[in-house]
């Protein structure tokens, strides 16, 4: 017979152990997730007594996450800007940094005042960064385009999820005839692959699990910013701006990428750890 109050102690103790940096969170999501209980109504309840059942599949999750596999695909889901977004194998996982990104355009959009804003998210994934702003931005008309199939099935899955309006497409942002579709944008964002071939050989074990076709952003980690830059500026309105999310450390050059191809204005956004970690320009 286990307790919640046992089973808490001992999945916090196997996970410090087991160098999980946010041990006590990471216990709590399991439990939560196996259980289907609010954790603070364990707390409150603490000798409730937990099935056998239960106890076993918890164990075989912590086991699967201290071997290094994301703790976000064993849950299946995650949060990011207050919405539950479908994750799992194929797929990259939203990450807080990223609200900065959302953050930021929501700031663009308010200080200017736009009135239904056309808004297109390349590189979508899981659809987080479209879905957000479609959620936090009256009447906007936001499109989402994604490349992977497997990441599409998630995307696809968050609008739904989520009640969103989001429109998808299906394509590889750097065919200059798939952005021919698209015109007159009033804001382009994209949280890019940006990783180089050096920090993919130091990436940690639980991130090679993600798609490297979402990480890998070649050698110098600046492809995709230099490509989306060239190829996608001519869908935008005079005017119109362009948003990234870049690796820390990055900022100098994509802001340079954004000077040659004509864009002024540009901006810099820190995360909540003090990092740059978005760049924005507008195209004249």
């Amino acid at each position: 017979m286990v307790t919640a109050n046992q089973l808490s102690i001992n999945l916090k103790s196997l996970l410090k152990q087991n160098n999980i940096e946010n041990y006590i969170f990471e216990s709590r999501c399991i439990i939560e997730f196996v259980l289907n209980i609010p954790y603070n109504r364990l707390s409150i309840n603490p000798d409730m007594v937990v099935s056998e059942d239960a106890v076993n599949k918890i164990r075989k999750i912590a086991n699967k996450r201290i071997s290094g596999y994301p703790l976000q695909y064993l849950l299946g889901q995650w949060e990011f800007f207050g919405l539950p977004f479908y994750v799992g194998e194929g797929v990259l996982i939203p990450r807080q940094d990223t609200e900065t990104l959302v953050e930021s355009v929501l700031n663009h959009v308010q200080t200017l005042n736009l009135t239904k804003p056309s808004v297109l998210d390349l590189c979508s994934g899981t659809g987080c960064i479209a879905i957000a702003l479609e959620k936090n931005i009256l009447s906007a008309n936001v499109c989402a385009a994604e490349l992977s199939t497997t990441a599409l099935s998630y995307l696809t899955k968050n609008i739904s999820l989520n009640s969103s309006s989001v429109t998808v497409y299906n394509g590889d942002v750097l065919d200059e005839k798939f952005a021919g579709l698209f015109s007159s944008l009033d804001i382009i964002t994209s949280n890019p692959p940006y990783l180089t071939k050096k920090d993919m050989q130091v990436i940690p074990e639980e991130v090679k699990h993600e798609p490297s076709m979402a990480l890998f952003g070649g050698d110098n980690g600046l492809l995709f910013y230099e490509k989306i830059t060239a190829i996608w500026k001519h869908c935008l309105k005079p005017g119109g701006a362009i948003f990234y999310e870049i690796g820390m450390g990055q900022e100098t050059d994509v802001a340079n990428i954004l000077k040659e191809n004509n864009f002024t204005d540009i901006t810099f956004n820190h995360d909540l750890n003090g990092i740059i970690r978005v760049v924005s320009g507008v195209y004249n």
